[in-house]
């Protein structure tokens, strides 16, 4: 390797860029405060970003930062799976080796998939949430790394940046949260053109407001005056700076190769283009430095002296005097690790490679894939398999680029850079045709493939097919994100099988494609799953076939719940304990779990999933002991055991949280809000279902998590935030693929906040359209709170002129979709008793024998919130009859502390007013107090007395201009006075403000007909 040589040409003087330079070194003061920074600086080639980045990473080390920076290697479309990551990372694990191991501890398997030195890569698993684990156990470790030291990433050349490292490089930016580290990221703009795959990247990080991001412009001529003094160590020539600025328009880079032309006394190079200008520099080498300057430039970003040495052909000692000369040229430079050489610019290299001939970057690029094989050890061991397959596929040799891109297409998989998986794969499918017959015959499935399950052929003779890669790039974009990709394969390969008559393996395509068409919201992929069924009718046992009858039960019983459902899942577990598919048998069987529960036979459909679960984790097969959890707790909380679901969510959690399985922590975390809701644990459960909402990568968790913070906001009187979450709820879950499970609770909520803004022409609706859609087989725990809140809803309009029409025949609608349900457990029996004393106060006929009823039905089941409910309305019904009013006092007393602790402002209000107008005290005795006057509750709501008139008038129905005549007033003063009104009384809309006024009966007597929080 050289010493120390003397280059020129590069300013002395850092020109401009102060203002540029403030701003990353004021990230460094803020990433101090445990404030995580992201940066990405932009220009165009040669404007100036390395120079800038240099002075940074100068200064971050003078204050005591710890700097790694790596570099996006340009190897081919396919490029290299977190390359820079992998530099900078192996940068931190020399310069703090303890540190790095205790931050990754725990994780270095997986780890190893970024920094190979950490352990050896494990095959698998793979699925859609391998890459997802693989990003949050970097940032976690990123954020423990720099818990107590600042650290400064610098990822360069983000242009030519691979998919996977664009993905880490968006999520780290999005979720790191605390550490003291700085990650900047330079890119190329002028290479963004608008299909560039960058572009998607900057436009999703500039709505960011945590991301900065930095343009740099060019040189004006006053700092190409002063980085041309630096250069040439004396004042310019006012007419050589005006020449220079002309020519270079203020480029740095260009700038400092017309002064290096300039004085090497290549004049005319001025003439010329500024890429002939570029390759004059290059040609006035000696022969031998000329040569290996192009040897170089078609070695990819950087190359390592031991690969240089064996592809030159030349002596050591000559070598060295080449290499001598082009790094005092200042065209190459050793790399920081003084392992290898690169250009000095990217431009330099781009320009050289370019004006290589056809053959001669073929010659080269099969010299160097030639080296490569001949010796193991010339790169690091993660580099070869795919630099190989670049280096065999651009010296046009379809024979040895064939096999070499099926094998760093595998390396790729094992790293979870799926979406490179997936390129190298099609550029397989590319070369298939060119290579030999008897290369592709030489290749077996058995090395290159694994997602195809074996189909009795024997691996050893049985020869890899476009077919095996067609099924192999299906699952590679599927689990890249690439789901659009994924389905066209999906449609070539089923193309192909149109000729080839091959059933199982097109059952098998149309397995994938069903999962597709349900992920891309085109369908409920019930279609493509039927022909997969027809396929595969009356052929030989096969995990293809098993996996069908799995998938066509799974999906039986999330779309179409009945009986038949419960025989195809045992169908299909017994075909599949018939194959030795153990993992297959265990999935069908966690649905036969779900389906005996559904039906009535609870104990055993749990014992049946238990076992499971104790099974899947002694196998090690993580996610499916998490689809266990996920339904276990389902399951108990449908039963009302809602303490042991959430002990069960909580242990599922912990499970799936070490293994990064993100979707499934996401499902556990919503279910244990569901069950943390109905314990009256509020907080924990919006905790819970931030989380799910949090970690969800796919959009039903997410909308699951989104319509339990829904059902939090309504119990509380929050009628906007309910709303909103209702409507990013319904976008989660989309149109195209309504599962039961997911649709009755939307129907739920639609029609709480309905009730709660005075709308009950839309309750009605809703509940219309709910009873069409219907409630399947065990989804009577949707159904049953579904139809109390309708009832509630009816029972609270009485009296409201707009609702007195069609009231009859909603309630008999109501009673009609109930005679359907099940009450298989104590907790739906009380729903049904609560509902039939709503629907008789709906009719003025309840009683308080009929909620004594309810509130003993609900009293044992760890209920607070329907219990507080229902205590409201035996008390109500008490005083109403005249009853006993210490026994009503206490109710209220006991209900309004359980609102008071769950935060729910509804209830709270319909007790205290109540308790008012009954001259009852709500805390602090035991006695009802004696009576005495009770204050106006019009007035306690702030209104004046003009108010109050306009108020009645918009309860019963008027309109502005109504209100107006009446009130001899202008319908402008009538709107101010409402738009007062509202605010005063924190509603949303006229509907919202008349349902308050009658709710809290405002303009009317006491009587049983109270109200309630919308039915929840």
């Amino acid at each position: 390797m050289l010493g120390d040589v003397e280059t020129r040409s590069v300013s002395p003087v850092f020109v401009g860029r102060a203002d540029e330079l403030a701003v990353l070194t004021d990230a460094l003061a803020r990433a101090a405060g445990q404030e995580p920074q992201a940066m990405l600086v932009g220009g165009e080639a040669g404007v100036g970003k390395t120079r800038l980045t240099e002075e940074f990473v100068h200064e971050a080390a003078r204050r005591g930062a710890v700097v790694a920076v790596g570099g996006c290697v340009e190897i081919g479309a396919e490029g290299l799976p977190f390359a820079p990551f992998s530099t900078a990372l192996r940068t931190l694990h020399r310069l703090l080796p303890g540190e790095l191991a205790a931050a990754a501890a725990g994780q270095e398997d997986e780890l190893a998939r970024i920094l190979p030195e950490l352990g050896d890569t494990p095959r698998g698993p793979h699925d859609e949430e391998s890459t997802a684990r693989l990003f949050e156990l970097t940032a976690r470790m990123l954020e423990r790394l720099a818990a107590d030291r600042t650290v400064v990433l610098v990822l360069e050349d983000l242009h030519w940046a691979d998919t996977s490292t664009r993905h880490l490089l968006s999520y780290l930016f999005r979720t790191l949260a605390s550490g003291r580290l700085v990650i900047v990221a330079t890119y190329r703009a002028d290479d963004v053109h608008r299909r560039h795959p960058l572009r998607p990247l900057l436009a999703e990080l500039d709505r960011l407001r945590t991301v900065q991001r930095i343009e740099l412009p060019r040189f004006n001529r006053a700092e190409v005056r002063r980085q041309l003094a630096g250069i040439l160590a004396s004042q310019p020539d006012e007419d050589f700076v005006d020449s220079v600025f002309e020519r270079s328009d203020g480029n740095a880079f260009f700038v400092e190769e017309l002064a290096a032309c300039q004085r090497s006394g290549c004049r005319a190079g001025l003439t010329e283009s500024l890429r002939d200008l570029l390759l004059v520099r290059v040609e006035v080498l000696p022969e031998a430095a000329q040569r290996v300057v192009r040897i170089v430039a078609e070695g990819g970003s950087t190359v390592e002296y031991p690969l240089l040495r064996a592809v030159a052909g030349l002596g050591e000692d000559e070598l060295i005097e080449a290499l001598r000369a082009a790094v005092g040229a200042n065209i190459l430079l050793a790399t920081p690790d003084g392992d290898g050489y690169r250009f000095r610019h990217s431009l330099v290299r781009e320009a050289v490679s370019d004006d290589l001939l056809p053959g001669e970057r073929a010659r080269v690029n099969r010299r160097y894939a030639e080296a490569m094989e001949a010796d193991d050890w010339l790169i690091r061991a993660e580099e070869r398999v795919i630099r190989l397959a670049s280096y065999w596929y651009c010296a046009n040799d379809a024979a040895k680029a064939l096999p070499a891109v099926l094998a760093a297409s595998v390396a790729a998989r094992r790293r979870h850079a799926y979406s490179e998986q997936l390129n190298l794969l099609e550029r397989a499918l590319d070369l298939w045709e060119s290579a030999p017959q008897e290369v592709r015959e030489a290749l077996r499935p058995v090395d290159y493939t694994e997602v195809y399950p074996p189909c009795g052929c024997d691996p050893a003779t049985t020869p890899l097919g476009r077919l095996d890669l067609l099924a192999e790039a299906t699952v590679a974009a599927r689990f890249g994100g690439e789901r659009e990709r994924a389905l066209k394969l999906t449609k070539t390969a089923l193309r192909l099988l149109e000729e080839d008559q091959d059933p199982l393996r097109a059952a098998w395509f149309w397995t994938e494609r069903s999962r597709l068409v349900s992920s891309l919201a085109r369908g409920d992929g019930w279609e493509e799953l039927a022909k997969a069924q027809e396929l595969v009718k009356g052929l030989p046992p096969s995990q293809v076939h098993a996996e069908v009858l799995v998938r066509a039960a799974g999906w039986g019983m999330l779309h179409n719940p009945g009986p038949g459902n419960l025989e195809a899942a045992e169908r299909a577990a017994a075909y599949a304990r018939m194959l030795g598919a153990e993992e297959i048998e265990l999935n069908a069987r966690i649905t036969v779990g779900c389906l005996l529960t559904d039906a009535g036979d609870a104990e055993r459909g749990l014992a049946e999933m238990l076992v499971v679960r104790e099974r899947a984790a002694e196998l090690g097969l993580v996610m499916l002991a998490g689809r266990a959890h996920i339904n276990l707790t389902s399951q108990l909380e449908s039963m009302g055991r809602s303490r042991e679901a959430v002990e069960l969510a909580e242990q599922g959690v912990e499970l799936v949280e070490k293994s990064r399985l993100l979707d499934t922590e996401a499902w556990l975390s919503g279910n244990m809000a569901e069950s943390l809701y109905s314990l009256g644990r509020w907080d924990e459960a919006a905790e819970a279902a931030r989380r799910g909402l949090s970690v969800g990568q796919s959009a039903a968790p997410r909308g699951s998590a989104s319509a339990r913070l829904s059902y939090l906001a309504l119990a509380r009187g929050e009628l906007t935030e309910a709303g909103a979450r209702l409507t990013a709820a319904h976008a989660h879950f989309g149109t195209h693929d309504s599962q039961p499970q997911h649709r009755i609770p939307l129907y739920r909520l639609a029609v709480g906040i309905a009730a709660g803004e005075g709308r009950i022409a839309d309750v009605r609706a809703e509940i219309t359209d709910a009873i069409a859609y219907g409630f399947p087989l065990g989804h009577h725990r949707y159904a049953w709170p579904l139809l109390l809140a309708a009832a509630s809803a009816e029972a609270d309009a009485r009296g409201l002129p707009v609702a007195d029409a069609g009231r009859a025949a909603a309630l008999e609608v109501l009673r009609g979709a109930a005679r359907a349900l099940a009450t298989p457990v104590p907790v739906w029996a009380a729903h049904a008793e609560f509902f039939r004393a709503e629907l008789l106060r709906a009719e003025d006929r309840d009683t308080a024998a009929d909620w004594a009823g309810v509130e003993r039905a609900v009293r044992p089941l760890e209920r607070p919130y329907l219990l507080a409910r229902a205590r409201h309305r035996l008390a109500e019904a008490l005083l109403a009859s005249g009853g006993d009013r210490a026994g009503a006092a206490s109710l209220l007393g006991e209900a309004y502390a359980t609102a008071e602790r769950l935060g729910s402002r509804r209830l709270r209000e319909d007790l205290a007013l109540l308790a008012q107008r009954a001259r009852l005290p709500l805390t602090g005795a035991d006695a009802p107090a004696p009576p005495a006057p009770a204050p106006d509750p019009v007035e306690a709501l702030g209104l004046t007395s003009r108010e109050r008139d306009v108020l009645s008038l918009v309860a019963a129905g008027r309109s502005n201009r109504q209100i107006a005549e009446e009130l001899f007033i202008s319908p402008k003063t009538a709107s101010v006075h409402v738009s007062n009104i509202l605010a005063k009384l924190g509603v949303a809309g006229r509907g919202e403000a008349a349902a308050l006024a009658h709710r809290l009966r405002l303009f009317g007597p006491l009587t049983p007909a109270g109200t309630a929080p919308p039915g929840v």
